[in-house]
């Protein structure tokens, strides 16, 4: 039995166009190709693209999931890790899950609001190290008391603003956009603009930030993985690189 791109990509939640992309980067070849030059996927296929899409959500590029698919042709096993990242994932979320829960019901019933329990699985504290040696000490602790002053709803707007912003870069991406086309230099702008509106960014308050700040995070992007995340992993992450990299060039 194989299934059609169209059915896969229905599926999946993908597109036909990805997978038509990870077919020409080799990542995902179709099990055979119709006399209608339709597209086919058999069950080998489905599973490599479900290991292809956990790997994904890892925050690797295409590049390093070719890598380890090629070096882990068993699935199975390799299946049963990505089972065990999905059940720490699911448990954080959980903790998350539960803590708002006990909010929710504390605000609505007036009980007390226990502060040790609201923050149960969340952390935006985890690159206060990595900014404070990158742009130092005060750097952190403007923006860190930026989002404190924030209100949920203002906290939620700004999470949403940043989460379109890195679902087109990695539309983007997928598309195969130039770095210095005229949709990658629009995104850059608007990320150069999100970036601009953070306390202790350089370049903060004066509408642009700094260029050689734009270009350091755009290495930054690439070289980490939990930032490459992001924008879909390690190709999408270049694409932001090279993106802001250009853009920056107009700023210097």
């Amino acid at each position: 039995m194989d299934w059609s791109i169209q059915d896969i990509a229905r599926i999946a939640g993908t597109t036909s166009r990805t997978l038509r992309h990870y077919d020409a980067v080799g990542l995902l070849k179709p099990s055979r190709v119709g006399g209608n030059g339709y597209r086919y996927y058999d069950r080998d296929s489905l599973m490599r693209l479900q290991r292809i899409l956990l790997l994904r959500d890892l925050g690797l590029g295409l590049d390093a999931i070719g890598r380890v698919l090629d070096d882990r042709t068993d699935a199975a096993p390799a299946l049963r890790d990505h089972l065990a990242w999905l059940r720490t994932e699911r448990e954080r979320l959980a903790r998350q899950i539960a803590s708002v829960e006990s909010t929710i019901h504390a605000v609505e019933e007036g009980e007390e609001i226990m502060a040790e329990q609201m923050f149960d699985g969340f952390d935006h504290t985890q690159y206060k190290d990595e900014v404070e040696e990158r742009w130092g000490k005060e750097a952190y602790a403007s923006s860190d008391r930026w989002w404190r002053s924030k209100t949920p709803e203002e906290r939620r707007d700004w999470q949403e603003r940043q989460q379109r912003l890195a679902a087109d870069w990695q539309a983007a991406a997928a598309d195969g956009v130039a770095p210095d086309s005229d949709r990658a230099q629009e995104l850059a702008r608007r990320h150069a603009d999100w970036l601009a509106d953070i306390p202790g960014t350089p370049g903060y308050g004066t509408g642009a930030p700094l260029a050689a700040y734009l270009s350091g995070l755009g290495d930054m992007y690439v070289a980490d993985p939990r930032f490459a995340a992001n924008y879909g992993g390690e190709a999408g992450a270049t694409l932001v690189r090279d993106a802001l990299r250009h853009y920056a060039q107009h700023l210097a």
